[in-house]
């Protein structure tokens, strides 16, 4: 195929706008200093002209972080990983199945399956075997139910409870102690949480201002991390 040369200018001017990103990415990376005890590729610049507006990238951290960057292994600790964990005799694929589930009818009597007019596209316990966005997805169909209910409770063995509480409650217990299963029952994440050492885990999407600290899932492995590292 032939360029014309209209179409060869802005190819050009393609490949050097990707080139100037990728010089002031490298720029930037290389003037925060890294801990030399830990894997470069932890911040290894990315220039991804598809990157999602929700990513924050691996050399956006600052002195002394690290990003939970799905683009590497740390990517194991996000809720989206399929890391598969027994929790109240139930199995889940994933810490954010775990979490979306919630927000779905327990069973027939449940209000939110009586509630007229709704469509609930999946089950309860389907949602419980979904990894990542696919997870994710079915929480935000569920969560639109929920404003058309007007109710902001999620429900976990026939308990209701605030699903963004303004303190810490039972949502936010519950999601420690699944937390805790995730990393027990799968040895690579737990390994992997331990190499970060004393590093300041960060997350790699943009979160809401002054989220309910069920959300910041980066502070839950940290206290894990610290307790597993006095039991080494």
């Amino acid at each position: 195929m032939r360029l014309t040369g209209f179409s060869s200018l802005c190819l050009c001017v393609s490949v050097a706008t990707l080139l100037v990103a990728i010089l002031k990415v490298s720029s930037v990376s290389q003037d925060i200093p890294r801990d030399r005890r830990y894997p470069a590729h932890w911040w290894a610049p990315i220039v991804d002209p598809k990157k999602p507006d929700w990513e924050i990238l691996p050399q956006e951290a600052r002195p002394g972080e690290v990003i939970l960057s799905k683009r590497h292994e740390l990517g194991l600790l996000s809720n989206f990983a399929p890391t598969p964990f027994v929790f109240h005799g139930k199995r889940y694929a994933s810490l954010e199945g775990f979490w979306q589930m919630m927000k779905y009818p327990e069973g027939p009597d449940d209000p939110r399956a009586k509630f007229p007019g709704l469509e609930w596209k999946y089950t309860r316990d389907q949602v419980a075997q979904m990894v990542a966005f696919e997870a994710n997805h079915a929480g935000a169909l569920a969560s639109d139910n929920m404003a058309k209910m007007k109710i902001t409770w999620v429900s976990f063995e026939g308990g209701r409870f605030e699903y963004k509480p303004t303190v810490p409650g039972e949502h936010y217990k519950l999601i420690v102690e699944a937390t805790w299963e995730k990393v027990k029952q799968n040895p690579e994440v737990k390994r992997v949480l331990l190499a970060t050492g004393d590093l300041i885990l960060k997350p790699d999407h943009h979160q809401e201002p002054n989220a309910p600290a069920a959300w910041r899932y980066y502070e839950i492995l940290t206290q894990i991390r610290g307790e597993l590292q006095k039991q080494k």
